[in-house]
C-alpha cells in the first residue's frame, strides 16, 4: 500500500488539515472529490473510489468529516479505508473525541500521529499502545511540561512491543485489578414492505473489548453455536489456524479497548426482525391521515429501549397535528420530517400515533409512499443468535473478572408504506 497524502475537508468543502510523505500534492486534486460530493444526495453517498487522471482519490466519512487519501498507483482500496479508519479510532482515543475542532487544537499531535502510522507512504506504527508509548496523550500535564521545558512529547526510546512478536501488546502491563468485558454488538439492517414481509434483512456484528489484565494472559473463547459465523474479520491478535480448525478464538490481547472480531449475517432465516410497524399514510383533498402502530416481535421477552421512528413527508406538508400513545413528536417545516420519539416500549401498552397533516394552498399529494426509519436498542439479546460459551484464560495464575453483554441495536432499517 502507497499513500502519498491525506486531505482532511469539512462538510463546507474546506480543506483544514493536509499530510504529505513522499511529495506535495496539490490540492487541485480534490476538485474532483468535490464534483462527486455535490452530486450525492448525502455525505454517505459520495463514491469511495474516485479516479483523477493520474491519481486515485480514496475516501472515508466519519464525525461530519472526509479523509481523502491520494494515491499515485493502483493500490488495494480497502487497506486505504482501514488505515483511514485506524487514523480516526487513535484520533478518538488521543482525543476523546475526533471533530474538527479536536483536531484543531492538537494540530501538533495529530502531525506526529501521521507521521509514525505512515513512513514514506506505507504504514508503520499503527497499533495503540505503541503509538501511547512513542507520543504522549495530549493531558495538562504533558502540555504544560511541553510548554516549560521546550521539549515535544515524542519518546526518544523505541517501544519494546514494536519488536516483539506481539506488537499490538505493550510489556510490564500491571493491574490491581483485572478485569475483561466483552460486548457483542449487533446492527439489524432491513427492509419490511407495506404488508410486514421482510424484503431484505442482514447482521452486521461486532465484539469489542476491554481488557485489563496483567502480564501476558492467553485467551480462549469458545461459542455455543460457532456455525453461524461464516463471514467474519478479525483483530490481527487472532489465531486464524485455530478458529478454522476448532472454531475457538484464541489470542493474547492488547491492553485497553478493541474490536476483537467483525461478522456479517447476511441468511434471513437466522434474522430474527425484532419490532413491527404497522402504517397506514394517505393525502386527500388537500390533508393527510397518520396512523402508526409499533410493537415488540421476537425480543425473547427483553425490553425493546431508545424507540425512535422518522418519517420523511412530501414536500407539499406544512405542518402535523398528531396524537400519541407512548412519547412525543416534532415536526421539522424544513427538512420535511416527522419525528416520533417512543423511548422504552411497555409490554402492555403498544405506542400508536394517529394525527393528520396540513399541505400547501393549492398543493395536492397524489402518490406518497415515504419510508419509515426505525431507530431501537435491546439490551441483551443478540438476534443472531449467538452465545459465548467461556472463556478461558492461561499464562497467568490470577482469577479475572469475566463479563459478557449483548446488545442489539438498529442499523439501517426501513418500512416501507
Amino acid at each position: 500500500m502507497l499513500i502519498n497524502s491525506i486531505f482532511f475537508i469539512n462538510n463546507s468543502g474546506d480543506i483544514f488539515l493536509e499530510k504529505h510523505w513522499r511529495a506535495v500534492v496539490s490540492r487541485s486534486v480534490c476538485d474532483h472529490f468535490f464534483e462527486a460530493q455535490t452530486k450525492a444526495s448525502s455525505p454517505e453517498d459520495v463514491p469511495p473510489i474516485i479516479t483523477a487522471n493520474k491519481n486515485y482519490l480514496i475516501s472515508i466519512y466519519r464525525e461530519k468529516i472526509y479523509l481523502v487519501a491520494v494515491a499515485q498507483m493502483e493500490v488495494q482500496p480497502l487497506f486505504v479505508v482501514e488505515f483511514m479508519h485506524r487514523v480516526m479510532d487513535t484520533f478518538t482515543e488521543y482525543f476523546d473525541d475526533c471533530t474538527e475542532s479536536a483536531i484543531k487544537d492538537n494540530i501538533i499531535v495529530v502531525y506526529q500521529l501521521l507521521e509514525e502510522m505512515l513512513d514514506n507512504g506505507f504504514p508503520l506504527a499503527t497499533e495503540l499502545n505503541i503509538l501511547t508509548e512513542l507520543i504522549k496523550p495530549p493531558t495538562i500535564i504533558n502540555k504544560a511540561v511541553s510548554i516549560v521545558t521546550g521539549k515535544e512529547g515524542v519518546s526518544s526510546v523505541l517501544p519494546g512491543s514494536q519488536l516483539s512478536n506481539v506488537p499490538w501488546r505493550r510489556q510490564g502491563v500491571k493491574y490491581a485489578n483485572n478485569e475483561a468485558y466483552f460486548d457483542c454488538v449487533e446492527d439489524v439492517d432491513a427492509i419490511i414492505d407495506a404488508n410486514g414481509s421482510v424484503v431484505s434483512a442482514e447482521i452486521h456484528g461486532n465484539i469489542n473489548c476491554n481488557v485489563h489484565l496483567s502480564g501476558m494472559p492467553d485467551l480462549n473463547m469458545s461459542f455455543v453455536n460457532p456455525r453461524i459465523l461464516d463471514d467474519v474479520s478479525f483483530h490481527p491478535c487472532v489465531r486464524l489456524k485455530r478458529w478454522e480448525n476448532e472454531k475457538i478464538l484464541s489470542f493474547i490481547p492488547p491492553d485497553g479497548c478493541f474490536v476483537l472480531m467483525s461478522y456479517h449475517i447476511s441468511a434471513q432465516n437466522q434474522v430474527a426482525i425484532p419490532v413491527y410497524v404497522r402504517a397506514m399514510i394517505n393525502f386527500k383533498d388537500g390533508h393527510g391521515k397518520v396512523d402508526i402502530t409499533v410493537g415488540p416481535k421476537q425480543t425473547l421477552g427483553k425490553t425493546v429501549d431508545n424507540v425512535v421512528v422518522t418519517v420523511p413527508m412530501p414536500k407539499d406538508v406544512t405542518g402535523c397535528s398528531m396524537t400519541t400513545s407512548v412519547g412525543s413528536y416534532t415536526f421539522d417545516p424544513v427538512s420535511k420530517q416527522l419525528r416520533w420519539d417512543i423511548g422504552k416500549i411497555q409490554p402492555l401498552k403498544v405506542p400508536t400515533m394517529r394525527g393528520s397533516c396540513t399541505l400547501a394552498t393549492g398543493s395536492e399529494v397524489k402518490v406518497a409512499h415515504p419510508t419509515i426509519h426505525v431507530e431501537f436498542k435491546i439490551m441483551q439479546l443478540a438476534v443472531s443468535g449467538l452465545k459465548v460459551n467461556r472463556l478461558d484464560m492461561f499464562n497467568e495464575n490470577y482469577k479475572p473478572f469475566k463479563g459478557v453483554k449483548y446488545i442489539t441495536k438498529a442499523g439501517n432499517f426501513q418500512v416501507r408504506t
